[in-house]
């Protein structure tokens, strides 16, 4: 039945992959890229806290990777020079 669930879909929910976050500085960030056209778009989010007092950024950029390793990558440096930048007033935004 396999091929026939694939044929006229599935209704099971896809799966979603599950994200290891790179640390810095006491913070989390996820690097989560949008496939589009062929190519990935910069997108995550940054975490601070834990448990029900965890603050998110979450962001998306304009840049287009062709690769979804190269956009991870990419991610986590701009996700780095926020950080950096604007420290906790990433949350007030």
């Amino acid at each position: 039945m396999g091929w026939f669930s694939r044929l006229f879909g599935s209704s099971e929910a896809p799966k979603q992959a599950v994200v290891e976050p790179i640390e810095y500085k006491g913070y989390l960030i996820y690097a989560e890229p949008i496939a589009e056209g062929g190519q990935y778009r910069i997108a995550g989010r940054i975490t601070l806290g834990e448990g029900g007092s965890t603050k998110t950024h979450r962001f998306i950029r304009s840049d287009l990777l062709g690769n979804e390793g190269d956009a991870n990558e990419l991610m986590i440096k701009k996700a780095q020079m926020l950080i950096d930048q604007m420290g906790e007033t990433i949350f007030n935004h």
